[in-house]
């Protein structure tokens, strides 16, 4: 079955020009979470190579890091293993003011846990359980939940794949687990369908985005976030640059007292003529 629009990429001009306005409108989105103290979670699932950290990659381009963090939790520790299972994700919840991007999420779980077997059937039937209720307290207490579903078709996952182990620069993207998820194809779709149906809630529900083209999915999924959280411009106060006041004798300690960056970039000149 082919997916919808799946040959109609998106052009680079079309991408980049409305990229920028999402960005800005974002910036926007921004300075009203933190002028109104709300907080912001926004999680993205998906396969492998299906776009995620690209994604997120272009929402936080321009925004404050002091303001939007990205949570990417590794493997948790002992420790973490023996405390209840959403606990290291709640450290992670955002305070007034601050948006949470999760790069994959509690929802480990029902995924890669379940597939791979690093979790009992009955934790991850305590999972099932368990996580409406945690995402229904999360948005009684005021959090602004939004839940991604990136969609990646096998036959584009697999040239992904090609494509990193054939560049030195994304080679880093691939590990072995990545890799299997290619012989757990049909086990990975039956626990995403089985994740749908007991977390697909009125009170946080998944929102999928088609994402074997990029750019698309970029658009679509950035252009939908802002929608669904009703935002206004915030006034700022002006801002003037003040004069320079006059000096009153200041002078510099010699350069040779200091130790400097050597000049790398004048090699590339010299390298050139």
């Amino acid at each position: 079955m082919s997916r919808p629009d799946a040959a109609r990429r998106l052009p680079r001009k079309v991408y980049d020009k409305e990229l920028l306005r999402l960005q800005a409108e974002l910036v926007n989105l921004q300075e009203w979470v933190r002028s109104e103290g709300a907080r912001v979670v926004v999680i993205f699932e998906g396969r492998d190579a299906a776009g995620k950290g690209g994604t997120i990659k272009r929402i936080t381009e321009y925004l404050s890091s002091r303001t939007v963090r990205i949570a990417a939790l590794p493997v948790p520790t002992e420790r973490q293993r023996t405390q209840w299972y959403f606990q290291r994700y709640v450290e992670q919840l955002p305070a007034a003011g601050e948006i949470v991007l999760f790069d994959r999420s509690w929802y480990n779980r029902a995924g890669v846990e379940r597939v791979m077997g690093f979790c009992t059937k009955e934790e991850y039937m305590r999972f099932l359980h368990q996580c409406p209720i945690f995402e229904r307290l999360l948005v009684e207490d005021g959090i602004l939940l939004r839940k991604y579903w990136l969609s990646v078709s096998d036959a584009e996952q697999e040239r992904r794949f090609r494509s990193r182990l054939d560049d030195p620069m994304r080679r880093w993207k691939l590990s072995p687990m990545d890799l299997k998820s290619i012989t757990h194809w049909e086990e990975y779709s039956r626990a995403k369908d089985q994740m749908f149906l007991y977390t697909d809630t009125p009170e946080a529900p998944w929102y999928v985005v088609e994402s074997d083209d990029k750019r698309r999915a970029r658009i679509n999924t950035i252009a939908h976030l802002l929608s669904t959280i009703p935002h206004e411009p915030v006034e700022r106060e002006p801002l003037e640059l003040p004069a320079r006041p006059p000096s009153k004798g200041y002078e510099r300690p010699p350069r040779d007292m200091q130790t400097y960056v050597p000049d790398h970039a004048a090699t590339l000149l010299d390298r050139s003529r």
